[in-house]
């Protein structure tokens, strides 16, 4: 540090000197003196947890005097903080610290763990090595890059100490466990120091056992490479569905045995099911509404949600995948529409040509699954991810402002509220004349919708405040949904109970229609062939899509995919479906991806003012699924009362919440914010950083092209040009294709005008 210099308005100017160096992760399984340091200097560590002091200098205070005031009375805590602290005393910064960074391919971009920090100094007057630790129970600010810190620890050695034993060495051993994030997640959580030091010791002996094992697999890998001939000599037909269930099945009871691990996971396994109930049943009864519309009462309400309850279970039980969702969907209700209408038009019977259809697209899914054609998804970019999650949100804000439209036409615009007025002089039929004027019913429905969906999201962003601890806010976070949904379903139908509002209607049809296909001809079963095809397709693009999302290794699952297999379930279980006329379901956003935000840990970080989130770890369990279905199933019994309690406008706030959530992180959303940004506010994220401003725009102009599309088909005035929509989705897939090596480029035609190193910033898959 250079001499100091004053400026005119008497600040103190310094020179400060930094040194940045690389160190290696040490290895457990061949460095004998790495595990012999855990096992000695835990029994005598000093080990602090929840300390309640954020001040970096006063825990470092702290834990020195609990180091040396007993054991070393000959050195002093001020010698030790001279060292542990730069020079300056103004500068209250750690001279040398030990640090993880996750960095990217190329090194062009890194990211600190701001959530832990090990500090270390030598001592020439210390006897021996010391080693504290200690768990902050609020996170600290402790520099510039440690603003969330949680662990801290700190080394001091002797000044004279050879190599393998000085300070550098002993932050590098305790460093390499604390890089774990989902360790650190375990140490956060522990009770006792007991507890605490056996997780350390536990995590030292797995990482000497996974470190030998790494060793064994890059030897194995040099050999004459018997294994990978014998295996391109298998079979290919099922070999994707045979990987799956080898890959799936030995964590099958895992799956439900991890549910119940620790306090903590059964909170959030409790808080899940209730989102997921809520969740899935408001849908199935507002796609009941519409279906029972499209249908003329053919499919309703009680179908859906029976539907929903057998398919629910069905795929939990039976998927390799458990963390999908599956319901059905708007794209699912208009083909209802499409095969109604063309049933009525060629005077077929709507059960027969709905099961034909049905069982010609589980039989193209059954193939697509066999022959491994979810492989093409290997050329889904996050792109075509984005695309479709963004389209899917316009889908949830489309349906919600449509019932608000019909709403304000039929009440607050009626004629009825325009005067005395006649039928005969404005051509008005006598059924809306019968209707009363009633404009404070279409302002209730407004503000009911967006007060669900403030309140919801209100909960939702709770645990972003700095009210109340941190426990509660994520509890209430976790139940925003049903909160909201109560909350405002009370206060329509109980402070506005003379209001009128518009309620689902509940008949009492049997759930269940065995279809007779016999009464088809052979031209209608063909026919139904071409329907059943387009609907493969919707259903294969839509499937994969949210495996995709659901899969990416941004959620740090560890189980592992099982796209064939779920397929495979999917059909099987929409062919039985159909034979019993309840409607078809897949895999939908944004559900899926929510049940795995759920059932997550988060880690924040804070990088210049913006502060984002990470997935610590998943609970990867199938027990939120069966109990949310089995509720669901439950509802049942509550129909008509007091499920028909809860208002449409509330079913619409609930979708525009779906809507709103399904936006977070979504990197294509997020870029078209930029242009209504000034660039001083722009993000410090890894694309800024790395692609200029006007390739950035380029690459969104693209992506908003593409949606534009894919919503002029989506919504087309014309029913039967819908129907082109799934292969739209498939075609999205081109533009995305990799021309030689799918991980090196992966468009066709964005290259002309973007070049691939930005592409990999912008659509790489590791962000």
């Amino acid at each position: 540090m250079g001499p100091r210099k004053t400026k005119d308005d008497g600040e103190e100017v310094t020179l400060m000197y930094s040194k940045h160096e690389k160190i290696q992760m040490k290895d457990f399984s061949a460095e004998i003196r790495a595990t012999l340091d855990i096992a000695h200097f835990l029994n005598q560590a000093v080990l602090l947890l929840d300390l309640t002091e954020t001040n970096l200098e006063c825990v470092v205070e702290l834990m020195l005097h609990k180091m040396l005031d007993a054991e070393e009375p000959q050195c002093t805590v001020a010698e030790a903080k001279s060292l542990l602290f730069t020079s300056d005393s103004a500068l209250h910064l750690l001279s040398r610290t030990i640090q993880g960074a996750c960095s990217t391919e190329g090194g062009t971009n890194f990211d600190y763990d701001q959530s832990w920090i090990c500090a270390l100094c030598n001592l020439p007057t210390l006897q021996r090595r010391r080693v504290a630790i200690t768990r902050l129970k609020h996170p600290a600010n402790f520099g510039r890059t440690s603003y969330e810190v949680r662990l801290f620890v700190l080394v001091i050695c002797p000044s004279k100490e050879k190599g393998t034993k000085n300070a550098v060495e002993m932050g590098r051993t305790f460093s390499t466990i604390l890089a774990d994030i989902n360790f650190r997640q375990k140490l956060i959580e522990a009770h006792t120091e007991e507890e605490f030091k056996q997780l350390i010791l536990k995590q030292t002996h797995q990482l000497a056992y996974e470190q030998s094992k790494a060793e064994k697999r890059c030897d194995d890998d040099n050999g004459d490479g018997q294994d990978y001939e014998y295996e391109e000599k298998l079979c290919q037909f099922g070999r994707g569905i045979r990987g799956d269930i080898f890959r799936r099945l030995p964590h099958y009871i895992s799956d439900y045995r991890d549910g119940f691990m620790d306090t903590r996971t059964i909170h959030k396994i409790i808080s899940t099911t209730m989102f997921l109930y809520f969740a899935c049943v408001l849908p199935a009864i507002a796609f009941g509404v519409l279906n029972d519309h499209n249908t003329e009462g053919k499919i309703d309400v009680k179908k859906v949600i029976a539907g929903q309850t057998i398919g629910g279970i069905f795929y939990v039980v039976f998927s390799g995948q458990p963390l999908l969702i599956l319901l059905t969907t708007a794209p699912l209700a208009l083909y209802i529409k499409i095969i109604h209408i063309i049933s009525e038009d060629f005077d077929l019977d709507f059960f027969a040509v709905y099961c034909c259809v049905g069982l010609w697209n589980s039989l193209f899914l059954v193939i697509y699954a066999l022959f491994d054609v979810s492989r093409i998804m290997h050329w889904s970019t996050r792109s075509t991810e984005e695309i479709f999650a963004f389209f899917i949100s316009i889908a949830f804000c489309v349906d919600a402002s449509g019932d608000t439209i019909k709403s304000f036409k039929q009440y607050y615009y009626s004629p009825v509220c325009k005067g005395n007025i006649s039928s005969e002089r404005f051509n008005i039929s006598a059924s809306t004349l019968s209707l009363p004027c009633s404009r404070e019913s279409s302002i209730l429905f407004l503000l009911l919708m967006l007060g669900t969906l403030w309140l919801s999201v209100s909960i939702y962003n709770f645990n972003k405040t700095p009210y109340l601890q941190a426990s509660k806010r994520e509890a209430l976070a976790d139940y925003s949904l049903p909160m909201a949904v109560i909350t405002v379903s009370f206060i329509g139908s109980y402070f506005f109970g003379d209001v009128e509002l518009e309620r689902f209607q509940y008949s009492e049809r049997p759930v269940f229609n065995i279809s007779q296909l016999q009464k088809l001809s052979t031209k209608a079963v063909l026919g139904s062939g071409i329907l059943g095809f387009a609907l493969s397709v919707l259903f294969f693009m839509d499937q994969n899509i949210t495996s995709a999302m659901v899969n990416n290794p941004c959620n740090k699952l560890k189980k592992g995919p099982a796209y064939h297999l779920d397929l495979f379930v999917v059909a099987i279980l929409n062919a039985a479906l159909s034979i019993f006329g309840l409607p078809w379901m897949h895999a939908t956003l944004p559900h899926s991806p929510l049940h795995v935000r759920g059932l997550a840990d988060v880690e924040e970080r804070v990088d210049q003012g913006h502060v984002y989130e990470i997935i610590v770890k998943v609970r990867e369990t199938r027990l939120t699924g069966l109990f949310s279905h089995i509720l669901i199933g439950l509802s049942m019994f509550l129909l008509p009362y007091p499920l028909a309690y809860i208002p449409t406008a509330v079913l619409d706030g609930l979708f525009l919440y779906m809507a709103v959530t399904a936006l977070n992180g979504n990197q294509m959303f997020e870029r078209i914010t930029l242009l209504f940004m000034e660039q001083a506010a722009y993000p410090p994220n890894h694309y800024i950083r790395r692609v200029p401003q006007r390739k950035i725009h380029a690459f969104t102009a693209f992506q908003v092209f593409q949606l534009i599309v894919m919503c002029v088909f989506g919504y087309a005035p014309v029913v039967y040009l819908k129907m082109i929509f799934p292969f739209i989705i498939l075609f999205l897939l081109p533009v995305s294709l990799g021309t030689e090596n799918v991980e090196d480029s992966r468009h066709r035609l964005v290259p002309m005008f973007i070049e691939d190193r930005y592409l990999e910033a912008l659509d790489g898959e590791h962000q």
